[in-house]
């Protein structure tokens, strides 16, 4: 005879993050938390290397200023990933 569970739980994973219910990760966070610091890079020396002032890192990554198409080309380069990585998390 076969049984059948009579739990109501689904379990279904999220489709995206908009399904998490939760605002998405900014990328100046995802910038300085997955990038920066274990790549052990100073805001300094990323500025530097990517050719761009200080402070338009810094403002980045305190979720002050968007991420441009020029610093998501620039930040491809430094990081080796793509602008439409970086595109797409100012999307979000």
């Amino acid at each position: 005879m076969p049984t059948t569970s009579r739990a109501k739980t689904a379990t279904r994973s999220p489709r995206s993050v908009l399904d998490l219910k939760r605002p998405p990760t900014a990328p100046g966070e995802m910038l300085l938390e997955e990038y920066l610091r274990p790549a052990g890079l100073s805001r300094v020396d990323a500025a530097r290397r990517m050719g761009i002032p200080l402070n338009r890192l810094n403002e980045i990554i305190h979720g002050k200023r968007g991420i441009s198409a020029d610093t998501a080309l620039r930040l491809g380069q430094l990081l080796k990933t793509t602008p439409e990585f970086w595109m797409g998390l100012q999307a979000d």
